[in-house]
């Protein structure tokens, strides 16, 4: 029986590239809607569900994307109200590849560092789509988190809805002004930062100046980098005494991880690869043989 995923966002065209790399783990046959609204969605997931049954019903999965981590996931509370009993497909949250990148990000940082209670980690874009989940996933790990944003607010709300969930989660709020990061990189020894495409968030000097600095990560891969000196194809490269990562040496775990995970959903008809779901998945990849 071919497997089947109905693949939903709320954005205008579907993505491609969550198309192709749903192809490269083996998906047989695609049904894109874009564009979707969460009253939409039961008929849809509904359509998927009623026209098999039993044991076939693994060979259905649905995945959500798109490119608002909001919207996304919206959908998939929606499509959870869809189901009834044990009628039900598998269903994965990968909204704009956040779950996916921050899960590759903390995995990889994990290489070198042990991300427990000594280690303190600053998220520069700590509140886009993929750094509050970097900020959620270090903080699983029992890591010191300074969580970095343009606007205050907006870094005491990330602060809060992941310390809602994390029992014992050591976050604080951070604000960039004019620039001037520094004092709040200052006797951390990880950085990853996850902002926007094309800005720089921290510079080459003040990346040399961190003395306690050891493992940086750079999710940005649109010039001007998101930090100085960092190049997209790095891939525990030693700068200044710091291993880094550009985005391209974090993406083939990150497309490893989304092709296991898309792969996954086809085992069971009951399962959901969320955020926390896809990380545990991300851990697990680590300990196979090489």
């Amino acid at each position: 029986m071919k497997k089947i995923l109905l693949c939903l966002n709320a954005d205008p065209q579907p993505s491609v590239f969550d198309s192709v790399v749903a192809i490269d783990a083996g998906v047989d046959c695609l049904l894109r809607h874009s564009g979707v609204t969460p009253d939409q969605v039961r008929p849809l997931v509904h359509g998927a569900m009623f026209t098999r049954g039993g044991e076939a019903l693994r060979n259905t999965a649905v995945f959500i994307g798109g490119s608002d981590v909001h919207e996304g996931e919206q959908l998939l509370a929606a499509a959870k109200r869809a189901f009834f009993g044990k009628v039900r497909v598998s269903l994965m949250l990968d909204t704009g590849g956040a779950n996916t990148t921050a899960a590759a990000a903390v995995i990889t940082a994990g290489r070198h560092l042990s991300l427990g209670p000594e280690t303190t980690a600053v998220v520069l874009g700590g509140t886009g789509p993929v750094g509050q989940r970097v900020v959620r996933m270090l903080a699983q790990e029992g890591a010191e988190v300074r969580v970095v944003s343009r606007k205050m607010s907006r870094a005491e709300g990330v602060c809060h809805r992941v310390s809602q969930t994390i029992g014992g989660a050591r976050l604080t709020p951070h604000v960039v002004e004019d620039a001037d990061v520094e004092p709040i990189v200052a006797g951390a020894q990880l950085v990853i930062a996850a902002g926007a495409a094309g800005v720089e968030l921290l510079s080459q000097e003040a990346r040399q100046a961190s003395a306690a600095l050891r493992v940086v990560i750079d999710l940005n891969a649109v010039p001007p980098a998101g930090v100085g000196g960092v190049a997209p194809q790095d891939k525990a490269v030693e700068h200044d005494g710091q291993i880094c990562y550009g985005a391209f040496g974090v993406g083939g775990l990150k497309l490893k991880l989304h092709k296991r995970a898309i792969s996954r959903l086809f085992h069971t008809n009951d399962l959901v690869l969320d955020a926390d779901a896809i990380y545990a998945l991300g851990k697990s990849l680590e300990l196979e043989p090489k």
